[in-house]
């Protein structure tokens, strides 16, 4: 089968590792979901979460093009399904939190105001 990064499979642990545990995906594949992969919480002992035998859905996060080897992510499995059930936006004391203000119009239109000056600039410094 063909794996691509970003889907999201089911898979069995088949062993564990001090540093993660191994996740067959089917018949000829495996991959590993590192210790720091295994949830969005500080774990000591990758056993304390998975057992061999366990059914997990996981993310592929990466696909070394030469080795073949998968790394997992239970993790972002896990933090999506969160975000699914999330259905009220964040609030903080009643308001509605930006990152940006919202009162400026920062962006692109500031870049294109200026690109002419910036272009100039640039090649005076290339002479």
């Amino acid at each position: 089968m063909q794996y691509h990064i970003g889907e999201i499979v089911s898979g069995t642990v088949t062993g564990l590792q001090p540093y993660g545990a191994f996740v067959q995906l089917d018949n000829k594949t495996q991959g590993l979901v590192h210790i720091s992969e295994c949830r969005s919480a500080y774990i000591q002992n990758v056993d304390d979460e998975l057992q061999v035998g366990m059914q997990v859905r996981v993310m592929i996060m990466d696909i070394d093009e030469y080795s073949g080897k998968i790394s997992l992510s239970r993790r972002s499995v896990e933090d999506l399904t969160l975000e699914g059930l999330e259905s009220k936006p964040h609030f903080s004391r009643g308001r509605v939190h930006y990152w940006t203000s919202q009162h400026y119009n920062f962006g692109f239109q500031t870049i294109q105001d200026v690109k002419a000056d910036m272009v100039s600039e640039a090649l005076r410094r290339l002479d």
